[in-house]
């Protein structure tokens, strides 16, 4: 999945170098001419578990600086990373190491490229899942029964807590994962697992919830247990609750196509 970052500084910043006028390479280009350095983050290969990313400058990278920042604003990495001239393009596996296993809230990064000039973009990893009761359907239907309400009643009261509590954070969504056992083909899994998702994510918007609300439907392809198919496991039959800044990750490890409530 391609990432929506925030910039953070203008591509092509000057990088402190007190030259007043623009340099020309051996080939007579001169700076002032060059496109505006980019840099950019593959949302796919972010791995706090591991606590590395890929990054990708539009020019010839010399280093890549990265600060990693806990949600109560504590600062967990503050590392530069040396790429000696990488070609422009090359995927580059940034790595830190954290003082401590706060969980991460935003990641800046700085790409500075051959001739002193950075560009920085910042991405927002943090999420939180929601802990809620399960929403029972019946076989083969999308329809919130009036004896489910007081489940989603109190997921709707936790998911305002949680709001309020992370706020500073930036512009928070929630998002709505629908899963389901093996039972039947994939196709219709995966096309009931999006309309109950749809379903919830509606009754959240309806209820009143203020925040963008998106839902996606992931039929078998990420179970809870893995198990052989056309196997009936309750655990599997569930739907995800989460609250993030960028759209969250699966363990699917494949692009989601996020749909708005």
């Amino acid at each position: 999945m391609g990432i929506s970052a925030a910039l953070l500084l203008p591509a092509a910043a000057w990088a402190g170098s007190s030259q007043k006028h623009a340099h020309q390479d051996s080939s007579g280009k001169s700076d002032a001419k060059l496109p505006p350095l980019k840099v950019s983050i593959d949302r796919s290969k972010v791995d706090l578990a591991d606590h590395h990313l890929e990054v990708k400058l539009s020019r010839a990278a010399e280093s890549v600086h990265i600060k990693v920042i806990d949600d109560s604003g504590d600062v967990l990495a503050d590392e530069t990373q040396d790429f000696k001239g990488k070609p422009a393009g090359t995927p580059l596996i940034v790595t830190w190491s954290p003082k401590n296993d706060s969980p991460v809230a935003r990641i800046e990064v700085f790409g500075y490229d051959t001739r002193g000039y950075y560009a920085g973009v910042a991405i927002v990893p943090w999420s939180v899942s929601i802990p809620h009761q399960e929403v029972l359907f019946d076989t083969d239907k999308a329809l919130i029964k009036a004896s489910e309400k007081p489940k989603i009643e109190d997921s709707y009261a936790k998911i305002k807590q949680a709001i309020k509590e992370h706020k500073d954070l930036g512009s928070i969504k929630l998002f709505i994962g629908g899963h389901t056992d093996t039972v039947g083909s994939a196709a219709h899994n995966m096309e009931l697992s999006r309309r109950r998702a749809r379903a919830i994510a509606a009754w959240f918007r309806h209820r009143g919830i203020h925040i963008p609300v998106y839902y996606a439907g992931f039929g078998e392809s990420v179970p809870a247990v893995k198990t052989a198919d056309n196997v009936d496991e309750p655990r599997n039959r569930r739907v995800d609750y989460i609250l993030a800044i960028d759209p969250p990750q699966m363990k699917s490890g494949s692009s989601v196509a996020w749909h708005h409530g």
